[in-house]
Formats: structure tokens, C-alpha cells, sequence
């Protein structure tokens, strides 16, 4: 049985999404019900904030990056067992890349596919009446998104919320929740967004005050009586990009945790083993893998703790010496002769790629790209394309003389040139691959 559903979206970035999601999560969960999470665009980081939330893994939907049919897939796989389906939207509704008409990478795009309301939060901070301005253009701009009810955030006073609502209630449209305005639900940041949620040693505590804050400010029954099924076009599973071996060694500890859950779980649909090892407890890739895969995730942040693995190092220098390994991002960072962190110190890594990296000048390198392989990698053939996701402040320090990997262009198709490396067996890009095209 599929799920019902709901978009949890707002009008910009940073205006609550990700409370108001976690707060409906962790209040039905202690309600007793079953609630699966998902994360619109190719955000690796809240996935694991909805699985606390629920106890179940949460999942990414990309319009721009995944096939329609894998898309379809993911939904119909990840609904089924569940009370509700809640996906968390990404930036404002409306915002993705010029492309193909629901092929933008927008929550909007998700929305019209399967027919699901959507759960609008307003930040009314600094606005009252306004309020129901933004909302009528969010109403009327695509008339194959239905806005289902709104939640408004940030709440001032009584008198500020009874304002707004005044306001909204015109439109004849729900209000079905006001959180007041509290600096302590906000969840810390760092560069690369929340500071990850195995990093919260009071985690559990933060989703009990957000389950109470759900319980007490908004309408959780109206909530879920506004979910509906989603429409599915297809329910069989597709594989985003094949595995990399039989038994791919993975890892997976502080330092490498950027992995996307529906490639784990595409890979063992296809029949493929996963062995987990941790490089920060000095541990070597399992003998008994055909190939290696080292994930992005904060090796800047545990560079010295990497140059002092020496049994880590050498294991995987004797593993790459008949094995394929590939790292991505912070896994290609690894993979190269040394990396300079914030502080301008410079720390050895595994040096079976020639290129450096350095954190010491932070530079945003952001965006979805379309890849072609020019070298056979366990990403595929060469010229295999996939489509995937950028996201790093850290720049090469040298280019090193290695053969280049990848053929790359932005998501409206603007060539940026040459990306990546291969030397022997090792691979490695600053591309998070997120599904074949």
C-alpha cells in the first residue's frame, strides 16, 4: 500500500522548512505512526536528519539529476509500509534551472508529478498583512501545484499572528500551524550547511522540543488529512548507476559521509555486497571487495587524524594495486598527495592520485553537472554520461599529471572543461554522481 503524501516547501531558503519537516516528523512518530521522509534536490546532509526523525531511512528526489522513471521508483519503494510520506522541499517552490518543463530540479516539479499538496511555511518576521500578498502569488503561479494549507513561522505575538491570519484567511486558504519566533529550534551550520546529525550529542532531545513545539502550534490532524496518494506512472525498480563491483568496500565514519541512499540501495538491488570500513580508525579496505569507494563528507575537518592512518593508507595502496577504487569530493581529496586545511597546514594523504587540495582560501564551487567519462572508471565506460552535484569550498592547490576523468558541463549544458583523475586502478572527482542518464 502507498503511502498518502505532502511537499513540507516555503517561498525562500531559510524561512523554517527544515524545522517544520522534523517537527511533523518526530510528532507522528510519537503519535505512533509510521512516517517516511524524503528530501527534494541533492541535499546529502537532511536525509540524515529525517531518519532520526522517523527511524527510517530517508531518501533524495531530483527532478534535474533522476529519470522520471527512477523518480517513480524511489516514491513508490520508499511509501510503501507507511502511515504518511513527508518530502522536504528545497530552496523556494519555484526554484531550479532553466530546462525541460518539470525537469528543473524545483520542489514544484515533484509537487505536479504525483499530484501532492503542498504544505507552505511563511517566515511572516518582519511582514503582517503582506503575508497574504506572497501567498496569493503562490497560489495562482502554476495551476498544477496545489497549495493545501500554510504554516506561518517566526510568529511574533498573538496580535502578529491574529494580523497575518486575518489576512491569509481571505484567500480561502488554511492556516494549519503558528510557530512562534524562538532562536534555540535553529539547528547550527557550518560550510557546508547543518552540522551533521551524528554530530549532535542532543539530537534525541532537540526532536522531543520539536515533536512538543509540533503538538502545541500546529494542527496535526488537518496535516495529515490533507495528504493524498501520489500518482505513479512506474513501480518497478531502476538502478541510478550500476555497482562498482560485487563487493564494494565503502567508507563510512566522520570524516566520509556524504553517500546518496537510493545509489546504496540501487547497488544491492543489483546484487552487490557493501562492506563498511573506517579510514579515521585506521582500518583498511576489506580483502575481501573487488572495488573501493570513498565518499565526500569533511576530510578537512580530520586531515591530521588521515595523514597519521598509516594502515589505512598502505591497505588501500595495496587494495588500488589490482582494484578499482574511485572517491568523490571529499574522497578525491583524500586520494591525492596532500590536502591543506584551514589553517594553511599541510597534511599527507594517500597519494595514489598527483593533484593537492587546499581549504586554506575557501572558494564555493556549487551546481549540478552533466559528466562524460573519458577513462573506463567504476562509475562506468568511458563515454558513459551521468548526471550529478558539485559542492566544495576546496579548490585545487595542483592539477597533478594524471589522465583526466571526466568531460563536465553545468546544468543548462555550458562546457567547463576537464575534471577528475585516473592513475591504474583509482579514480576520483569533486562530482557527487547522482544517476546515469
Amino acid at each position: 500500500m502507498t503511502a498518502p503524501g505532502l511537499i513540507v516547501a516555503a517561498p525562500r531558503s531559510a524561512a523554517g522548512k527544515t524545522t517544520v519537516t522534523l517537527a511533523i516528523l518526530s510528532a507522528l512518530r510519537r503519535q505512533g505512526l509510521t512516517v517516511q521522509a524524503a528530501k527534494v534536490g541533492p541535499d546529502y546532509i537532511d536525509p540524515a536528519f529525517h531518519q532520526a526523525a522517523t527511524g527510517r531511512q530517508s531518501f533524495n528526489l531530483d527532478s534535474w539529476a533522476m529519470t522520471p522513471a527512477l523518480i517513480d521508483s524511489l516514491v513508490s519503494r520508499g511509501a510503501a509500509g507507511a502511515d504518511l510520506l513527508v518530502i522536504e522541499g528545497v530552496m523556494g517552490l519555484f526554484d531550479g534551472i532553466p530546462g525541460p518543463p518539470r525537469r528543473t530540479g524545483a520542489s514544484a516539479d515533484i509537487a505536479a508529478r504525483f499530484g501532492l499538496p503542498v504544505l507552505l511555511v511563511i517566515d511572516v518576521s518582519g511582514q503582517s498583512q503582506s503575508a497574504a500578498a506572497l501567498a496569493r502569488g503562490f497560489l495562482s503561479h502554476d495551476r498544477q501545484v496545489r497549495i493545501g494549507g500554510i504554516v506561518l513561522n517566526r510568529v511574533g505575538s498573538e496580535r502578529h499572528r491574529k494580523l497575518v491570519a486575518d489576512a491569509i484567511g481571505q484567500l480561502g486558504i488554511p492556516i494549519l500551524g503558528a510557530i512562534p519566533r524562538d532562536a534555540s529550534l535553529a539547528l547550527p551550520e557550518r560550510h557546508l550547511g547543518l552540522v551533521q546529525a551524528n554530530e549532535h550529542n542532543d539530537l534525541g532531545k532537540r526532536l522531543e522540543h520539536l515533536a512538543d513545539i509540533a503538538e502545541r502550534h500546529l494542527d496535526l490532524d488537518a496535516i495529515q488529512r490533507l495528504a493524498t496518494p501520489p500518482r505513479l506512472s512506474v513501480t518497478e525498480s531502476a538502478v541510478p548507476i550500476a555497482p562498482p563491483g560485487q563487493r564494494i568496500a565503502l567508507a563510512q565514519d566522520a570524516a566520509f559521509t556524504f553517500v546518496y541512499p537510493h545509489m546504496l540501495d540501487g547497488w544491492r538491488e543489483a546484487g552487490a555486497e557493501i562492506a563498511t570500513f573506517s579510514p579515521l580508525a585506521d582500518e583498511a579496505p576489506p580483502e575481501h571487495c573487488d572495488s573501493c569507494w570513498l565518499p565526500g563528507g569533511y576530510p578537512e575537518l580530520y586531515a591530521g587524524q588521515l595523514a597519521r592512518a598509516d594502515h589505512f593508507r598502505s591497505g588501500l595502496a595495496h587494495f588500488a594495486a589490482t582494484r578499482p577504487v574511485h572517491g568523490e569530493c571529499g574522497g578525491y581529496m583524500v586520494l591525492g598527495e596532500s590536502l591543506e586545511d584551514g589553517a594553511g597546514t599541510m597534511h599527507r594523504m594517500a597519494g595514489l592520485l598527483s593533484h593537492a587540495t587546499s581549504f586554506a582560501r575557501p572558494s564555493l564551487h556549487l551546481g549540478y553537472r552533466q559528466a562524460q567519462l573519458l577513462a573506463d572508471s567504476p562509475l562506468g565506460k568511458a563515454g558513459t554520461g551521468f548526471r550529478g552535484h558539485e559542492f566544495h569550498y576546496a579548490a585545487l592547490a595542483t592539477d597533478g599529471g594524471d589522465e583526466v576523468l571526466l568531460e563536465l558541463a553545468d546544468g543548462e549544458g555550458r562546457k567547463l572543461g576537464a575534471c577528475g583523475g585516473r592513475r591504474g586502478h583509482v579514480t576520483g572527482t569533486f562530482v557527487h554522481a547522482i544517476a546515469k542518464t
